[in-house]
């Protein structure tokens, strides 16, 4: 059974995701949690907040964020009744990095999906401060939807990689069943101004084929040093559905989240953007 973690601040965004994993993983046999961090919302007011209304003012919030979720729910199994599906539901008084981490751990979560960003909903910046920090600190798999994005099958998938780093085998199984039933093509893309690989670089990609073999597999090579520019042409270019990057110390995604925000990336993501995560931070 897929294990999924879909966090919710019950925006259109975050309903949007939700609606977008079990669409996708409509095949599995899955087990959804989803999960409202609240303890933000306590303390969004600090200045109406005295200490012997505290209690009072997180019994509110905790009934609300349980009531919200209920709702959510139902209108989930009204418009997905699907059979292969069970839910649970997660009202937690923390924040949202620390709970999705705990739950993840908990429960050994195969991926988290969620918005790009939530009820803020920035214009400015490709990843909400939310949806960032989960990308950044969480070690599962973090699947990305953007605002508005209706969901189609995945047919192209865009997977930029330097062939620099060890894969994962959970993970690489993880994106092969995922969208193995839609018959889908995976372009390994390698951007580079060198045309040949190393020794290290050859046996990474020889186990890419080995573990995505019931895939259809793409190799091609970009003479660019610009990483960004490259994928995002490259997506432009030919219609894909999904990007996919590897969080890996050294690797493009590592490059491309440190930088000093976001938002100055020439890269704006309007597709599906699943970040498979290869270390720990500590």
């Amino acid at each position: 059974m897929r294990k999924i973690l879909v966090p919710t601040d019950f925006s259109e965004n975050a309903v949007n995701a939700l609606q977008y994993a079990c669409e996708l993983f409509k095949y599995d046999k899955c087990q959804f949690f989803i999960m409202h961090a609240y303890q933000d919302d306590i303390y969004v007011d600090e200045s109406l907040i005295k200490k012997e209304t505290l209690d009072e003012v997180t019994k509110m919030v905790k009934n609300k964020s349980e009531k919200q979720l209920e709702e959510t729910l139902e209108h989930l199994k009204k418009i997905s009744p699907n059979p292969r599906h069970t839910y649970n539901v997660i009202a937690s008084n923390n924040i949202l990095l620390d709970e999705a981490d705990n739950i993840v751990d908990e429960e050994n979560i195969d991926i988290i999906v969620m918005g790009t960003r939530g009820k803020t909903n920035d214009q400015k910046l490709t990843f909400g401060s939310h949806t960032l920090q989960v990308l950044k600190y969480v070690q599962c798999p973090v699947l990305a939807i953007p605002e508005n994005y209706r969901y189609r099958q995945p047919k192209n998938i865009l997977f930029p990689t330097n062939y620099m780093i060890p894969y994962k085998r959970r993970e690489l199984k993880l994106l092969c069943e995922m969208v193995s039933p839609y018959r889908a093509q995976i372009d390994m893309l390698y951007i580079s101004k060198r045309k040949t690989l190393s020794m290290r670089q050859q046996d990474n990609l020889n186990f890419i084929k080995s573990e995505l073999s019931k895939n259809n597999l793409n190799f091609k090579t970009v003479n660019n040093t610009h990483i960004i520019n490259a994928i995002y042409r490259y997506i432009k270019e030919n219609s894909t559905d999904m990007l996919v990057m590897v969080n890996s110390r050294h690797s493009f995604l590592e490059n491309i989240l440190f930088q000093s925000t976001i938002d100055k990336l020439s890269l704006y993501i309007d597709i599906p953007f699943l970040a498979l995560q290869n270390m720990r931070r500590c």
